[in-house]
């Protein structure tokens, strides 16, 4: 059973505390959902998480270790989509992927699957500078179905999809939670997915 777990996390940007007296523990197939107005430090939060930033005060662990003495072997386990889509727009969409397999030491067989259900497969041979902002967001997220990871960390994952792809996203993620496996994830809007367990922090508190 995988343990993330925090304890008093304070993050803040500048001079100016953004997160306070957070603590929480989440385990194999459930989901932690964040809200919380722009600048409240969803983005800082998640960051700090993924070990990206250290916090201001508090500790992160994974099975009980902390997370920036895991170091490389943490961000291992976790796979992160930020606002950016990452994406190198002079790749076609499937070269996209298979690098991201390569990267993460995964496989080519799984490009196939992942481009058809985030239905990018017509589109797969083209450079994605000519894609638009909502299939380049799709492929974003295609990403994370070509690599095994213990932990999705997702920032505003649902920005510029429409609902049909919004639909494949929680299906996604019903099936990634079933397998045992843990989000973190921030959304302005309810998330349509099952989950073993659902907590939820709003930063406006």
């Amino acid at each position: 059973m995988n343990l993330l777990e925090t304890s008093k996390v304070e993050c803040v940007r500048g001079d100016r505390p953004l997160v306070s007296d957070l603590s929480f523990n989440l385990r194999d197939g459930e989901l932690l959902h964040i809200v919380g107005r722009n600048g409240s430090g969803k983005t800082t939060l998640l960051r700090t998480l993924c070990g990206l930033s250290r916090p201001n005060a508090g500790r992160i662990r994974w099975n009980s270790t902390d997370i920036h003495a895991l170091g490389d072997d943490y961000r291992a386990l976790l796979a992160y989509v930020g606002h950016a889509n990452g994406v190198q727009g002079d790749l076609t969409a499937e070269e996209n992927l298979r690098v991201a397999t390569r990267l993460d030491n995964g496989t080519d067989t799984l490009v196939k699957g992942a481009l058809e259900r985030m239905g990018l497969t017509r589109f797969a041979h083209l450079p994605t500078k000519v894609l638009s902002q909502g299939q380049q967001r799709r492929l974003a997220l295609a990403r994370l179905l070509v690599s095994e990871k213990n932990l999705w960390i997702l920032d505003e994952p649902f920005a510029g999809l429409d609902a049909d792809s919004v639909a494949v996203m929680e299906d996604m993620l019903t099936d990634y939670l079933a397998r045992g496996c843990m989000v973190v994830i921030t959304s302005h809007q309810k998330i349509g997915c099952s989950a073993k367990a659902t907590q939820h922090i709003n930063l406006d508190s």
